[in-house]
């Protein structure tokens, strides 16, 4: 009799919240990723929408994510923290044409974030605020920033894609309770635009190690457009 071969798969389900104020694109945001597709016509949401995407990590490896759309109405706004529990992590958007809309991040985020500055295929791109993202995101904790439009797909896969590869850092660091920091590496070879700071995913980790424990009482990457698109 010939041998069966049986691969045996891992599956990973983390709880990613996706964050902002009204109007900035956090549900295109998700529609895009999720369904690959576009709706002018979809309305903003009220309280809590939830979506699943499933991604085939490597031959062994399937990770789901559970996408928390959060309303950015003021208060459901208000109880965002309340979301933050056994999340792993978090993409926080903004319009890139208003900058008033980047308050809502200047908090600091207690999970590794992504910083979306959403809406670039828009005129009225405000050039000065994107030369102000890095110090931004390393002011606040962010791990990196991408330009991005859910309209033109331009940057939505690269976004969820760098998230996923941090959580996933975290997860290992998590299981082995080890991890030497100084070798993580991003698949991207960084440039001019892109840098890595190592040392914010060790601190996410470690207070992500201790919130799930019981025992246990930025410069980021970014990638942007360069001049909009119209």
């Amino acid at each position: 009799m010939g041998r069966i071969s049986v691969t045996l798969s891992t599956e990973k389900l983390f709880k990613v919240l996706v964050i902002g104020d009204l109007g900035v694109g956090k549900s295109s945001v998700v529609m895009r990723y999720v369904n690959k597709r576009f709706d002018e016509t979809y309305k903003a949401s009220i309280g809590v929408d939830f979506a699943l995407k499933t991604i085939e990590w490597d031959p062994k490896t399937v990770v789901r994510l559970q996408l928390w759309d959060i309303g950015g109405q003021e208060r459901v706004k208000n109880m965002s923290r309340v979301y933050y529990k056994e999340a792993m992590g978090a993409v926080v958007v903004f319009d890139i044409t208003n900058s008033s809309t980047l308050e809502a991040a200047s908090d600091g985020q207690p999970i590794p974030a992504v910083l979306l500055a959403n809406k670039c295929d828009l005129t009225g791109r405000d050039g000065a605020l994107v030369s102000s993202l890095d110090s931004f995101c390393k002011d606040n904790s962010f791990l990196g920033w991408f330009e991005t439009s859910a309209k033109d797909d331009i940057n939505i896969e690269e976004a969820g894609a760098f998230l996923v590869k941090q959580i996933m850092l975290c997860d290992t660091s998590l299981s082995t309770e080890e991890h030497h920091w100084d070798r993580i590496k991003v698949n991207q070879t960084p440039t001019e635009s892109q840098s890595v700071n190592t040392s914010s995913f060790k601190t996410f980790c470690q207070l992500t190690f201790r919130s799930r424990s019981p025992n246990l009482t930025g410069h980021g990457i970014h990638r942007n457009t360069g001049p909009a698109s119209g």
